[in-house]
């Protein structure tokens, strides 16, 4: 490299933000991921025998996979060509491929091709990569945020090894933090700058195990008061920092993972979790509308006739949702969430109505009794629709023994809990009441 060159070089790395000049260069460099990364672990080992094949790397953003796949290309010393899958075409995509197919044919070396984004390419480019992948032309390492059961075909995600990243620890943060200030090459070293603890865990905090937002405001940060002799304190670094980013994707796995959460933190009793899940979403813009649709139908499906009240709660919020908005809906959303949380459970009604479901699509469906049938119109008498109907209310405590449906199915039973609990017990007295009247039928 000549005196220009290296000039080159280092004009390209200064303009970099430190995020991508403290990429790791070597597996022991790397921090986090040692669930699939560290010793005696399979992608480890994967490594060590030189038996790379096609791996899609899967996780949020700022986790390590664009830099693991860079420290692999160098590890196994193979021809590594790089793709963002929002900027090619199936033409682009071709020419890499069979630039693999040449190298491997004249001199027998192999080829890592890494797609960034890889959940971008349509079905038609992700189907142009199976052949080679299959061949073992191309090892492929794709990268994506998507979950690659949805977001990818598959045929290719069968010729896959599928490794989930998982959002960097604390002390992952704080130790890539720490190793950009001590290092003068690439990273702070050379600024002089103090940086306090308090400075540092706030942003390895706030960050969310996002390495790549925790570095560059670190830069942010260091940059600001390089001149000043001022050190960065927890002010600087909150400033440097003005929102909080909530990583959240309304067609994806955060979107669905955090409403199932909020779901299951609700049936599960716990308000002080529903609230949690409540405010992140709302925090990370999710259509308030569409949670209060979630809390109208958990009143119902978990709470049900253990309090009654639950759906009126919930029905009411989704009103206030609707005229309000954001961000005064959060407080009657609120008020729903922890109601329901707290209240007492039942899914009777709704196990009841899927059973019924069930039998009307699955069995013959049942006749309505004549007696049911309305008797309100002309030839409706001569039809005998409505004959040997007794009105309930002409009964003893306004119910007569009569049969509604024709034939002897249970789908409604009551739990012991809240008001379903009474209803249990009257409705235990009916059917009791009802068998007597009827010896010898099964219910």
């Amino acid at each position: 490299m000549g005196l220009f060159d290296k000039q080159e070089a280092a004009n390209l790395q200064s303009a970099q933000p430190l995020a991508a000049r403290m990429r790791p260069r070597t597996l022991d460099e790397f921090v986090g991921q040692q669930h699939f990364l560290g010793e005696g672990k399979l992608l480890r080992r994967m490594l060590a025998a030189d038996r790379l094949n096609s791996v899609v790397f899967y996780g949020p953003p700022g986790t390590g996979k664009t830099s693991l796949a860079e420290v692999i290309a160098n590890y196994t010393r193979r021809e590594f060509r790089k793709l963002n899958a929002a900027a090619v075409g199936v033409k682009e995509l071709r020419v890499e491929l069979e630039g693999a197919r040449d190298r491997l044919a004249v001199d027998g070396s192999r080829t890592i091709l890494f797609i960034d984004e890889l959940h971008r390419f349509n079905r038609t480019q992700q189907d142009v990569l199976l052949p080679d992948v299959e061949a073992g032309v191309i090892s492929l390492i794709g990268a994506t945020t998507a979950n690659p059961f949805f977001s990818l075909v598959s045929p290719l995600v069968s010729r896959s090894q599928i490794f989930e990243f998982q959002s960097l620890s604390r002390e992952d943060v704080l130790t890539l933090l720490n190793s950009a200030l001590k290092d003068s090459e690439r990273g702070l070293g050379q600024s002089g700058v103090e940086v306090t603890d308090g400075a540092l865990d706030f942003l390895a905090d706030i960050s969310d195990g996002d390495a790549r937002q925790s570095l560059n405001a670190l830069e942010i940060a260091v940059l600001s008061v390089v001149d000043s002799g001022r050190a960065v304190d927890l002010d600087v670094a909150q400033e440097s920092i003005q929102k909080k980013a909530i990583r959240y994707d309304q067609d994806g796995d955060e979107h669905f993972d955090a409403a199932s959460a909020l779901i299951k933190s609700m049936r599960g009793s716990d308000p002080d979790a529903a609230i949690y899940w409540l405010a992140r979403m709302l925090e990370a813009g999710e259509d308030p509308r569409f949670l209060a649709r979630r809390i109208v139908i958990a009143a119902s499906e978990d709470v049900g006739n253990a309090d009654p009240q639950a759906i009126q709660v919930a029905t009411a919020a989704a009103q206030a949702t609707e005229l309000v908005g954001m961000p005064e809906c959060r407080i009657p959303l609120a008020q729903a969430v922890t109601y329901i949380a707290t209240a007492p459970k039942s899914n009777a009604s709704y196990v009841a109505i899927d059973a019924a479901l069930a039998d009307v699509r699955e069995q013959r469906v049942l006749p309505i009794p004549v007696h049911l049938r309305d008797a309100h119109y002309p030839g409706a008498k001569q039809l005998g629709h409505g004959e040997g109907y007794r009105y309930a209310h002409d009964g003893e405590g306004g119910w007569v023994d009569q049969d509604y449906l024709g034939v002897e199915r249970t789908y409604y039973e009551p739990v012991d809990r809240g008001f379903e609990a009474e209803l249990k017990e009257r409705l235990d007295a009916l059917r009791a009441l009802r068998d007597e009247n009827r010896p010898g039928e099964p219910r």
